[in-house]
């Protein structure tokens, strides 16, 4: 595929592939235990599906990902993410139905998705189901504020940190994209002609753009949904994947693949962003470094939780 061969893998962010990287993996693979935590296990399965978004956020090749050492190193962050776990349960940190159900809320008019319906349906195409896919969003919630009763009260940011980042991201503004988004995975063990089949369908709607259709018409014609992400922030994107839109012309679409797939984004428009006051933004630049900072403590208060732990690695 001329198009999509010579993309470009980047780091996507939150922005455009959070609710797709986090489900489960696509590869079909025979489970075994991998590891043990306590009374819990951690699986082959489990180990596949995490090599398989990193790989993904991080452009990585998968045989790199696949690589021994790499194994290790996402099981022992899976370890960690068991320990954490079991912690906020003895703990009794929970999230109430009410507070879940706020959180999709907020996810649904973040991503500029109508309904359960049409998330549903976005999330059955990636192979993640409604109820999965709430409970990713409650365990991510009861983590934060695991995160916040363990090390917030260490954790402080002081006037001259904010100030510094205000300075260095914010006091000059910056440029909106509008950004429109076909997902194409993989179906599950995808066959070779399977993803060349994919790969023509990427082509076909890349051409039919260019002659003039919309992403959404071009798209529907396909069989396939786009997405319209709206205006984004180009300082909140990955800076490699922001440099790559920078040379985008309006309506132009970038192919980019991943091992699960390809993604298709469109820059339908750009806009200039107003610098925004100093006292507007410095509560949630504050925010933002106090949970850089509390993810740092994190790590090494999970390191007291593996010193009293029974883990057994069989990878």
């Amino acid at each position: 595929m001329t198009n999509v061969k010579r993309c470009w893998v980047f780091v996507l962010g939150a922005v455009l592939f959070q609710i797709w990287l986090t489900g489960p993996g696509i590869a079909e693979v025979v489970d075994r235990i991998v590891a043990e935590v306590n009374n819990e296990i951690i699986t082959m399965s489990e180990l596949q599906m995490m090599v398989k978004t990193i790989a993904a956020q991080s452009g990585m090749k998968p045989k790199d990902a696949e690589s021994r050492a790499m194994q290790l190193q996402m099981l022992n962050s899976l370890i960690d993410r068991k320990l954490a776990k079991a912690e906020a349960k003895r703990r009794g940190i929970t999230v109430s139905p009410k507070e879940l159900d706020e959180a999709l809320s907020r996810f649904k008019q973040r991503s500029n998705i109508p309904n359960d319906e049409a998330l549903a349906k976005a999330l059955s195409q990636e192979g993640i189901s409604f109820k999965e896919f709430k409970q990713q969003i409650a365990d991510q919630m009861t983590q934060d504020r695991l995160l916040t009763v363990t090390v917030g009260s260490k954790t402080t940011v002081s006037d001259a940190e904010v100030r510094r980042l205000y300075d260095q991201r914010f006091k000059q503004g910056g440029s909106q994209i509008h950004l429109v988004s076909v997902k194409m995975p993989f179906p599950p063990g995808a066959s070779q002609e399977q993803k060349s089949e994919m790969n023509r369908k990427a082509d076909a709607l890349i051409k039919m753009t260019k002659q003039g259709e919309s992403m959404t018409a071009a798209a529907s014609k396909l069989g396939l949904n786009a997405t319209d992400l709206g205006f984004v922030s180009q300082g909140d994107l990955d800076p490699r994947l922001a440099e790559y839109l920078e040379k985008l012309k309006p309506k132009e679409v970038a192919p980019i693949e991943t091992p699960e797939g390809y993604q298709l984004i469109q820059l339908a428009g750009r806009r200039s962003g107003e610098a925004r006051p100093f006292e507007e933004v410095a509560p949630e630049i504050r925010r933002m470094l106090m949970e850089q900072e509390m993810q740092k403590h994190f790590g090494e208060w999970v390191k007291t939780l593996r010193e009293k732990a029974h883990i057994k690695i069989m990878l």
